[in-house]
This record gives structure tokens, sequence and C-alpha cells, in this order.
């Protein structure tokens, strides 16, 4: 059964792996990351773990038994109560539930671990799988994504009330 881990130095390897092994797959509907995230990877993964024991960000990989990684779940630009959401699966795995019961999971941590209320996530129009996601996972659209923070296409922020259950 896949587990939702806090991100930590030793998942690198895995991390990057998943990257450039989907790297194609997520081209297709985010931006790509260039090669430049490939390139320096490991100064951004240190990047992400000190954003995360400063308290202004937290990181989470979906690990599978195996201990391969698949997916990636953030919650970043923390401030009064709300985040971010971020996050992308492993095209092998999409469209099977699995980025739902995450991003589930993660709001239940957003809560216990990180003290917030409210999770705020934007997709482009065209990215209907996590459309989807955001959808069976509770969010609902609160108004248009400015065009730069998603590459320049545009889209919709999503947003869930913590406080409602489940």
């Amino acid at each position: 059964m896949p587990e939702l881990k806090r991100l930590h130095a030793g998942h690198a390897p895995a991390v990057l792996a998943f990257e450039v092994a989907n790297r194609a797959y997520f081209a297709a509907s985010v931006s790509d990351r260039g090669d430049e995230f490939f390139d320096q990877f490991a100064d951004q993964h240190g990047a992400l773990l000190a954003e995360q024991e400063a308290g202004i960000g937290a990181f989470y990989v979906l690990v599978a038994e195996d201990g391969s990684v698949l997916g990636r779940f953030n919650l970043y630009r923390f401030g009064d109560g709300t985040a971010e959401l971020g996050y992308r699966v492993a095209q092998h795995v999409a469209g099977r539930g699995v980025a739902t019961a995450a991003v589930r999971e993660l709001y239940r941590l957003a809560v216990a671990r990180h003290g917030l209320r409210t999770l705020r996530a934007a997709t482009s129009h065209d990215n209907a799988a996590s459309q989807r996601v955001l959808t069976k996972a509770g969010f609902i659209p609160v108004g248009p994504a400015d065009p730069a923070d998603l590459g320049g296409k545009p889209g919709t922020w999503y947003q869930r009330d913590l406080a409602l259950q489940p």
C-alpha cells in the first residue's frame, strides 16, 4: 500500500528517478521544469528541505512498497492558515484514484501537522485530470488563475475549507 511520507534527504534519488521517468508525461499538461531543474536537482531538493525546516512549506512523497516514488504532494506559500497545494503522480498510476486519495490524506495532515485551515490549488483549463482530483477531494472552483502561475495557460483556482469533513 503506498504511503504518504514527509520529504527527507534520503528521498532524493527516488524523486529524481520519478521526475525523469515522467518528464514527458508531465510536460503534456503542465510546464516542463526544464533541463536546469534536472541538472541542479540536488540544490533544488536541498532548497525544499530548507523551506520545510523553516516551516514555510511542507513537501510529501507518495512512496510505493518497493521504495519508488509514485507522486509528489506539496504545500507551499503558507500564510494566515492557508497554503497552496501542488501535486503530480506517475503516469502508470494516473486515473486510479491515487492522487485523490493522497490529496485527501494531505489535507488531514495539513490540519494536524501544519495548523492549516484552507488549501488552494490552481489548474489549467486543459488539465481535466487535475480538475477531477480536486473536485473529488472536496475542492470548489473559486475564480480564475493568473496564466503566469500556470505556464501561460488560463486556469481556475480551487479551494478546500479544511474544517469541512471528510
